[in-house]
């Protein structure tokens, strides 16, 4: 029931979205030809519910003028406008895949583990600020924790994962987990309360990937080759770029928290990318180099 009510809700949104604004007859009659409806107009009070809803999991606003026309707040901030892109970008391709079944073999994507099952129930915790309990196989550990009480605050997508981040009951702290890992979870009815001073963009502000840390924010400095560089300028690193042009050579500055993501992300770039500061960060990194050269000395 969660999945199919977050169709309704992006259908919605989607909907408004392309046409502008539109009355509660237009939106009915919109409705009654979508796989959504059933023939018969949103009643009053579910589309009341659906607008509630929508402006409490998504932060997007659906208002109403003195026309009696609804329409969606462009005014928003710059996050749930980039929220709101991916969400229409991703119901337009759902849609366009399924209208086109020729074009279906030869589309080539990746899969995102647990997002179907998992995703729409801590989605609807979410909104409803309700508290979940679920199995976690986490890889550092033999065997799968059960039972475990999490209050779920926002969840992340990063590299093809779902995450989640909360509070687990249990130890009172902020954990991270992977939807991917996680082996059964069921609502529990008991609400959680939000932390008023909990912002989830200036959470991971200073951060690559998903690893939380408390340690300080340092300047990063990178040089890349001029190609690498139409990449970076093309999809930034991160919102903290700036960029040194040289004849040969650019210069990228960044401010980041040093992490185990940072480190990798840097490294699957090889020779195009050269870490010159921190010096702290260099060593992470030729660190990482010397054990991968030593694995294949290892193996000749």
């Amino acid at each position: 029931m969660a999945r199919d009510l977050i169709s309704r809700y992006v259908w919605i949104v989607d909907t408004l979205n392309r046409y502008g604004r539109l009355t509660r007859e237009e939106i009915d009659r919109l409705w009654m030809r979508s796989p959504y409806g059933d023939g018969n107009p949103i009643p009053p009070r579910t589309f009341f519910h659906y607008r509630r809803a929508i402006e409490e999991n998504f932060h997007i606003d659906i208002l109403c003028n003195r026309s009696g026309e609804y329409y969606i707040d462009q005014d928003g901030d710059e996050r749930n406008r980039r929220f709101t892109n991916w969400l229409l970008d991703s119901y337009a391709v759902s849609n366009a895949m399924k209208e086109s079944h020729a074009a279906s073999g030869r589309v080539l994507v990746e899969d995102v583990p647990s997002a179907r099952e998992f995703l729409p129930i801590v989605l609807e915790a979410i909104g409803s600020t309700e508290k979940i309990s679920f199995t976690y196989a986490g890889f550092n550990r033999s065997r799968a924790e059960s039972d475990i009480l999490f209050h779920p605050y926002f969840v992340k997508r990063y590299k093809q994962r779902w995450y989640m981040v909360g509070l687990r009951e249990k130890t009172s702290d902020i954990r991270t987990y992977a939807l991917d890992r996680v082996k059964d979870m069921r609502l529990v009815n008991c609400p959680f309360t939000m932390p008023e001073d909990l912002d989830p963009e200036q959470f991971f502000d200073n951060i690559i990937g998903i690893t939380l840390s408390k340690a300080q924010v340092r300047v990063v400095k990178i040089r890349t080759t001029p190609q690498q560089a139409k990449y970076f300028r093309a999809l930034p690193l991160h919102h903290s770029q700036q960029e040194e042009i040289h004849d040969s050579f650019s210069i990228f500055t960044y401010r980041l928290k040093l992490n185990y993501e940072l480190v990798h992300e840097l490294l699957g770039y090889g020779s195009d990318v050269t870490v010159l500061a921190p010096k702290e960060l260099r060593v992470m990194v030729t660190d990482e180099l010397r054990k991968s050269l030593q694995q294949y000395e290892q193996t000749e």
